[in-house]
């Protein structure tokens, strides 16, 4: 510690209403120098005297926690709140995390990587000249403004530098003979961990606080527009109204799987899942012992209609049990789209890809032939997609080659005449400030575990 101290005193505490950002709280008459060393280690102005520290890989408590060993070392007095320090002894570990052999520390360390990426981006450093979706995850293409062309993949604490290239131009060309038309110009859409982290360095305020009461209305849709609803509720009333299927909670607790009596199928609910993340996973066997026929996967902003009438066709029980490894043919292609077809939506060819959409483009179904007929690619053969575009999507649905056609034909016939409820809010009187959503979920101590492949 130093021998001189300096008149400046940091309080860090936990953020208000953002699960793991820090804030610090300056005062003294030195607090500018205070302020100087927590810039340099990542903690941004809220105002003269507040400091907020917002990262996307939610490690803010151990960074914090560095940041209070360099004041010390200047002479400056720190305190660390109780909540805080919870958050700092708090051993936790990623769910489903892809490099599962790294040390907690490792992980710590290519998420702090992920971090400089992030700040680089959001601070000009690194321009971003195209992005594209490649099936599984962002890829990306930018330049250094000091030099150095490199590929990125990945979103949020697991981007990553995947190739460093010699020019911005080569880079370009080979990225969009790669990509096609998945290529977009310019930096991707910030995912909701980064608005959120946006927002939290932003205010302190609550989401409750933030602006005066609105009246509600619901509103007729679309069924692809309706609102999610709440999941685990239908989860739960699914269960209730059918006697022949089974719950029960994994070790880890943020997974439920419930059985069909039959053994035969599956479903996985991740109550942890956020946004466009896969939260239900449907699972269809020959038996009870053998490898997975079919699978399905759904976004956790899939709307309850469409949720509604996928879980009447499973405990229906026709619609899926006929159809277990039956082959995909071009009957099986017109059964499962006629609605859509029926309802005059664009049908397009492209390569190996089937669409049909909308006149607007908002929503649509696709087959890939290619998929169809590879039945161990990890390709999606049929993907139901609401949103900009499909690599983009508010959300989607995702099938294997086997998926029943009964059970797609239920899906297209709500999606071409369904409509649901969304719920709108008419302007406040006095519009206040735009401040922070809700804060995202904290990540889960343990691995979840998954249906057998």
């Amino acid at each position: 510690m130093s021998d001189h101290p300096i008149d400046a005193h940091v309080r860090f505490d936990t953020h208000p209403s953002h699960t793991s950002a820090v804030t610090a709280t300056l005062t003294g008459t030195h607090h500018r120098a205070a302020q100087a060393l927590l810039a340099a280690r990542g903690f941004e102005n809220l105002d003269d005297h507040t400091m907020v520290l917002g990262r996307i890989d939610h490690e803010e408590p151990y960074w914090a926690h560095q940041a209070t060993h360099a004041l010390h070392a200047e002479g400056i007095t720190t305190e660390i709140t109780p909540r805080l320090r919870e958050a700092i002894d708090e051993e936790w570990t990623w769910a489903n995390y892809p490099m599962h052999w790294l040390t907690r520390a490792e992980v710590r360390e290519a998420s702090n990587a992920a971090q400089t990426i992030y700040d680089d981006i959001r601070h000009g450093r690194l321009i971003i000249h195209a992005h594209a979706h490649d099936g599984w995850t962002t890829v990306a293409i930018g330049t250094y403004l000091d030099g150095g062309t490199v590929a990125l993949h990945g979103e949020n604490h697991l981007r990553s530098i995947a190739d460093r290239l010699e020019s911005p131009a080569q880079a370009l060309a080979s990225f969009q003979r790669l990509h096609g038309d998945a290529v977009r110009p310019g930096p991707a859409p910030m995912t909701d961990i980064e608005q959120q982290t946006a927002q939290a360095r932003t205010s302190l305020r609550s989401p409750d606080t933030a602006q005066a009461p609105a009246a509600p209305r619901i509103e007729r849709v679309p069924s692809y527009e309706a609102a999610p609803g709440d999941h685990e509720a239908l989860l739960n009333d699914f269960l209730t109204e059918n006697n022949d299927w089974e719950k029960y909670r994994t070790w880890d607790d943020n997974t439920t799987i419930a059985n069909h009596e039959s053994l035969t199928l599956r479903v996985l609910f991740d109550h942890d899942a956020r946004s466009r993340d896969p939260k239900w996973t449907i699972a269809a066997y020959e038996t009870p012992v053998s490898d997975r026929m079919w699978h399905m996967t759904i976004a956790a902003t899939t709307p309850a209609p469409i949720l509604n009438t996928l879980l009447t066709v499973l405990a229906a029980g026709d619609a899926w049990e006929t159809a277990v490894g039956s082959p995909v043919t071009e009957k099986t292609v017109t059964d499962a789209t006629r609605p859509v077809a029926e309802a005059g939506w664009t049908h397009t060819v492209d390569g190996r890809w089937l669409r049909w959409q909308t006149l607007q483009e908002d929503v649509g179904v696709q087959f890939d032939a290619f998929a169809a007929q590879a039945l161990h690619t990890p390709l999606d053969t049929w993907t139901i997609w609401v949103g900009p575009s499909i690599d983009h999507p508010t959300w989607a649905i995702h099938a294997s080659p086997y998926a029943p056609a009964g059970l797609l034909d239920h899906l297209t016939e709500e999606l071409a005449h369904g409509t649901g409820p969304r719920q709108t809010h008419t302007a406040p009187a006095q519009p206040t400030k735009r401040i922070t959503s809700s804060p995202p979920a904290a990540p889960t101590p343990v691995p979840s575990k998954g249906l057998r492949r």
